[in-house]
């Protein structure tokens, strides 16, 4: 995970252009739009179970309708995109990291055998089935999702825009060292953090719902009313403040991380830090994609499936879409001397080996 984002941030931050801007230069259309399509219609799955779990969530600790709240955190999160330049609006946006904690605190509530959950880590119980290897897809396509790719490539392209005197590291390699450096230590931090808050969701699932045969979850308010008589109050609380600050975090990047992709791919002008004026279509489809993802909640689709399809989704198709990055981040042609190192071509193919794999597992328990 670490190191196919820290490729993806490479590719930005060495070429000056997103990964949409690459595959258009690079590589022959179908590809390109095969990636657009399919990346575009997991993330409108995404958006709109996320806002739908938003609104849900707040309907257990506020009187109201969900219908209300849904519409609500939909209209409010693409105000603040379309109304506040990225960087003023990410700065609220990282104190929201902390609503991720949560869910680490969950666990504590709980009564948790560490012994079993240590060995059950260590030596996890693989098998071979359909309904298994669905869901290690699913977990895989949540966290090495194709939409990170776009977005760390990006928000590197950004870096490079807004702040004077730095430039695309092809044209500027003596900022290579200091960057190339930035980009390791933020990477593999920001990874770190991340899996180990997903280690917790997946514990506190574990320990709580599973354990007592509860594995039919059709809303994030049905887990965290199904949480409350088995952890305590408190923890239901933390749930769902968990579930909201999670939400109102990932809304935001869903939305635009299609939209850079398509832009990119388009020629439009591409930024979250323009006035909406000066970047019309770039955000008129960010506008498009949050409306329809709240739609979907008005459609009487079960969310939390959305999430888990839209998870597999990903997950089949971020084998091949690494394959292609690894092969571009790899290219002298693309990124000058300044081809990814050793250790991350061994990891990048590592990784993309083994989401390649388990995906045409799947594909062939299906059949």
């Amino acid at each position: 995970m670490a190191a196919i984002q820290e490729v993806s941030a490479r590719i930005g931050r060495v070429t000056g252009a997103g990964l949409g801007s690459n595959l258009r230069k690079n590589y022959p259309k179908p590809i390109l739009y095969s990636v657009l399509v399919v990346v575009s219609a997991a993330n409108v799955f995404n958006l709109g179970a996320d806002i739908g779990a938003m609104g849900s969530a707040a309907q257990l600790l506020l009187p109201g309708k969900a219908t209300v709240f849904i519409v609500i955190f939909g209209i409010a999160t693409l105000a603040g995109v379309l109304l506040v330049p990225y960087s003023s609006y990410a700065k609220y946006l990282k104190w929201l990291t902390f609503s991720l904690f949560a869910y680490v605190g969950v666990a504590f509530f709980v009564h948790v055998s560490w012994r079993d959950v240590l060995y059950a880590t260590l030596l996890p119980h693989i098998q071979l089935t359909k309904e298994y290897l669905t869901a290690v897809v699913a977990v895989l396509g949540t966290t090495i999702s194709p939409y990170l790719f776009f977005w760390q490539a990006s928000q590197e392209v950004e870096e490079v825009k807004n702040n004077p005197g730095e430039r695309a590291l092809k044209r500027a390699p003596l900022q290579a060292r200091e960057q190339l450096s930035r980009i390791r230590i933020d990477t593999y931090l920001g990874m770190a953090f991340s899996n180990v808050v997903a280690f917790f969701i997946i514990l506190t699932a574990a320990s709580t719902l599973h354990v007592r045969g509860i594995t039919e979850i059709s809303s994030s308010a049905q887990a965290a009313s199904a949480l409350e008589p088995l952890a305590g109050r408190f923890a239901f609380v933390l749930f769902v403040c968990g579930i909201v600050g999670t939400g109102l975090l990932a809304v935001p990047v869903l939305a635009a991380s299609a939209c850079y992709a398509i832009g990119e791919a388009c020629k439009w002008q591409v930024s979250l830090e323009r006035k909406p004026r000066n970047a019309a279509p770039f955000y008129a489809a960010i506008t498009l994609a949050t409306l329809l993802g709240l739609a979907l909640n008005f459609l009487h689709i079960d969310p939390v499936k959305a999430l888990f399809w839209a998870a597999i989704l990903n997950g089949l198709i971020a084998g091949p879409l690494m394959a292609v990055i690894m092969t571009m981040a790899s290219r002298p042609k693309v990124m000058g001397n300044l081809v990814i190192p050793w250790y991350l071509k061994f990891m990048g193919w590592l990784a993309t080996w083994v989401m390649s794999c388990i995906g045409i597992a799947v594909i062939f328990t299906w059949r």
